[in-house]
């Protein structure tokens, strides 16, 4: 490859990786064709790229990025998988994927995270996080907790009370007709 070609080649890979801080680097080697359509398609639902490529490229095109330690010590192909709505999301993706019998020999290999470099069994580790969803759903029912708590407190004071005062008025309504 010519060095004109492999510096279009970086730059369009910087273009297209620009903004990217985590990933995770997976195995498509000995993919049937249909297998990898379909898993290509099932990550395009879920805005998340699959980008096979040389890793001496990838390495040129991440230099000075957070992805950078992604591609150190890799060998062999690699395929570089990221986006969806958060890091959680996408590893529980590759995940579940490695582990689907259909998409057989797809497997994780690693990724990076924040800048620091994960192996595969640290990418299984990070797909048992919660989501983001989830840790949204989390604090807000963290934060709803104590108002609805002191509503409940409140209420149960007042419907107490109520309760009393309709009792009382009752037994007088009562007692109003057997005086009569």
């Amino acid at each position: 490859m010519s060095k004109y070609v492999k510096e279009m080649m970086t730059d369009s890979l910087k273009e297209r990786l620009q903004g990217v801080n985590d990933a995770f680097l997976v195995s498509v080697a000995g993919m049937n064709a249909g297998s990898n359509h379909r898993l290509r398609m099932q990550l395009r639902a879920k805005k998340m790229h699959l980008l096979v490529i040389k890793n001496s490229l990838a390495r040129l095109a991440a230099n000075g990025t957070p992805l950078a330690a992604a591609f150190e010590n890799i060998e062999g192909p690699a395929a570089l998988v990221w986006g969806g709505d958060d890091v959680v999301a996408l590893a529980k993706e590759i995940t579940k994927l490695a582990e689907d019998k259909e998409f057989q020999p797809f497997t994780t290999r690693g990724g990076v995270l924040d800048g620091q470099t994960l192996t595969a069994e640290e990418v299984k580790q990070v797909s048992k996080w919660p989501s983001r969803e989830e840790q949204l759903s989390i604090l807000v029912g963290q934060i709803l907790s104590p108002g609805a708590n002191l509503v409940s407190q409140l209420t149960s004071v007042g419907g107490a009370l109520a309760s009393q005062i309709k009792q009382k008025g009752e037994e007088e309504g009562d007692a109003a007709p057997a005086e009569a």
